[in-house]
């Protein structure tokens, strides 16, 4: 009935222009041609003609300016007929000059005739329930967020700047995670920025730092009404890496104008046959299979999505045969459905698609487990994040020979092996395997059993992998349990330093020098950022780390302005700065150069605790 409503509504605005260009009389033929009047009797002999009437006067206007009703004088016989004027833009009556046609208003459905109607809502929400768009955010100050102000008076241009030309992965784990705070936080714009593009460009590094919930989070924080294109396409990958795809229906339904390409409308379908239009959604859906606007297997994978509806019980089939690329369409659909991806295909993806792995509930565990590994070395996972997901794995039972089920038995046994020796040798099981940040993302998932083992002389060789494994997960007081068996100048001492707090006491240089010498790594690397790292918070003389081959006197824009950041106190600005010099695949890219500004900087903010752990990462993974 809605359809015919609107068929309805849209043929007489079509056809309104043509009616009122020959209209018909509702009157009967007798006013249509009234009578002729009579003729005056002739006077009588003796009198005079009478005169004839006057003209009947127009009633005069009504007080207060309105009219009284008035009959249109009928014209004069032989009067020349008066020529029709359309109805100008005034009268409201015209219409596009690319308006549907009639028979394309009939073969349009409900959502597309509202869009060409205008009766798509605007709000979703009744007005006492609208939110401003200012404070977008999840963390508030007493949840451990930054103060709501504190890029208020700060350039526009510098933290858009800050913010677009950062690119995602970063080398550091506690970067990230510093990064990824400041961007959740309840934020007003800077002065002189538009709020939705303020918070479009925070979700959208969100999602390339692969941080798909907290960008998810961070977009519901705006009314559908308030979205614009940015935050539109933000909020979409969002909901794909997470695997949420319905998320975005309140937004589609309520603004589908935003955005106007293919998958747009598939995921519009989607949404219709969840709400009950199916038979509407099949009909956009074959029809984009059979125009060719989308590849056939994201309509293909659509289908399927939309069919798990309820009423439809259509089989879809999906072939990967003619696929070469995995898009987040297909893997967030395909990861939904439990439909497997093919292994070389899944292979040849990105990073990104292994946090969106761990996002999402419906992969299988197996290879959940599989992404931690990284996702927990970038800082998307936390510590006991890690120990949940794999104690799944060793209570579930499982095979032998599967990795991640006998990974699961190892934790366990870190944990409850009936001595230290067989804890230990359960969590140097668990460090086996992995390089880089996979090989990080162990000892972050072994860092609170690290803690629970004595301190024992038995265990000394151990202690440099134990304190970086406590150190990946924060746990600084723990670690300092250690000190009295940690001689100084050793590899274990190089990171027990970072774990005291403020106001510790000053290095000796003597004491860095000895590092130095026991240094194996390349290019004595991990000494110059402890070097760095101790001189940036003020436990060591810079000539002293200038010795050690590190440079502390070149500045460059970006230099200047971090270091600016910190002593002002602003820590929000000096951590979109930190994690702008935090770019990277690998501690490679990372110079000591930048390291002693970005400690320095965090440290004056007020974030020593995270200045320390950066300093501590850095020389645990150069």
């Amino acid at each position: 009935m809605k359809s015919g409503w609107y068929l309805a509504g849209a043929a007489l605005a079509v056809s309104s222009t043509l009616a009122l260009a020959a209209p018909e009389s509702l009157l009967p033929p007798v006013f249509e041609q009234p009578a002729p009047a009579p003729s005056p009797a002739p006077a009588p002999p003796g009198q005079a003609q009478p005169a004839p009437s006057p003209a009947p006067r127009p009633p005069a206007p009504a007080p207060g300016g309105a009219s009284n009703p008035a009959i249109q004088p009928l014209p004069a016989p032989g009067a020349p007929a008066a020529t029709f004027e359309p109805p100008g833009p005034a009268d409201g009556l015209d219409l596009p000059p690319d308006f549907p046609s009639l028979a394309e208003l009939e073969a349009m459905d409900e959502d597309e005739l509202d869009a060409v109607l205008g009766l798509q809502p605007r709000f979703d929400i009744p007005p006492q329930a609208r939110r401003a768009v200012r404070r977008v955010g999840l963390l508030d100050p007493a949840e451990g967020g930054f103060a709501s102000g504190s890029l208020v008076n700060q350039p526009p241009m510098l933290v858009y700047a800050a913010i677009r030309a950062n690119r995602g992965p970063m080398v550091s784990r506690w970067g990230h995670i510093l990064l990824r705070r400041v961007l959740a936080s309840r934020l007003d714009a800077p002065r002189g920025m538009n709020s939705v593009a303020f918070a479009a460009m925070r979700a959208s590094l969100l999602n390339r730092m692969g941080e798909g919930m907290a960008a998810r989070a961070l977009v519901q924080d705006v009314d559908s009404a308030n979205y614009n294109r940015a935050l539109a396409d933000a909020a979409f990958t969002a909901y794909l890496a997470t695997g949420d795809l319905l998320g975005m229906c309140p937004v589609a339904q309520v603004r589908g104008d935003l955005r106007q390409d293919a998958q747009w409308e598939m995921m519009q379908a989607i949404c219709d046959s969840f709400a009950g239009d199916e038979r509407g959604a099949r009909r956009r859906l074959d029809r984009a299979l059979g125009t060719g606007e989308a590849p056939a297997i994201d309509v293909l994978l659509a289908q399927r999505y939309a069919g798990a509806s309820g009423e439809g019980q259509r089989a879809v089939n999906i072939e990967w045969d003619e696929v070469d690329a995995l898009t987040p369409w297909r893997h967030s659909l395909a990861r939904s459905l439990g439909v497997d991806l093919p292994a070389g295909l899944r292979a040849n993806a990105g990073s990104l698609y292994d946090l969106s792995d761990v996002m999402i509930a419906a992969v299988p565990l197996a290879e959940r487990i599989a992404a931690s590994d990284r996702a927990a070395g970038r800082g998307v996972l936390s510590s006991s994040a890690m120990v949940d997901l794999y104690s799944q794995a060793a209570i579930g039972g499982g095979d032998p020979d599967d990795a991640g089920w006998q990974a699961g038995r190892n934790l366990r046994a870190a944990y409850v092996a009936r001595d230290a020796a067989a804890r230990l040798a359960a969590i140097r099981a668990l460090w086996e395997g992995g390089q880089g940040e996979i090989a990080y993302g162990r000892q972050v998932l072994t860092a609170r059993a690290a803690a629970r083992l004595p301190v024992s002389e038995a265990l000394l060789d151990a202690i440099p992998q134990l304190l970086a494994s406590m150190l990946a997960a924060g746990l600084d007081r723990n670690a300092l349990r250690w000190a009295d068996l940690v001689e100084d100048g050793s590899p274990a001492w190089g990171l027990l330093v970072f774990a005291q707090g403020a106001g510790a006491a000053g290095v000796s240089s003597g004491d860095v020098a000895t590092f130095a010498q026991e240094d194996t790594s390349a290019g004595k690397r991990k000494a110059q950022f402890l070097a760095a790292g101790l001189a940036a918070l003020g436990r060591l003389d810079e000539g002293d780390a200038t010795e050690l081959g590190v440079d502390l006197a070149r500045q460059t824009p970006w230099s200047v302005r971090i270091d600016r950041a910190g002593e002002v106190g602003n820590g929000a600005l000096a951590a979109l700065l930190a994690g702008l010099g935090m770019q990277g695949d690998s501690w490679d890219a990372m110079t000591a150069r930048h390291l002693f500004h970005i400690v320095r900087a965090l440290d004056r903010a007020g974030l020593n605790a995270e200045a320390r752990m950066i300093a501590a990462e850095a020389v645990a993974r150069a």
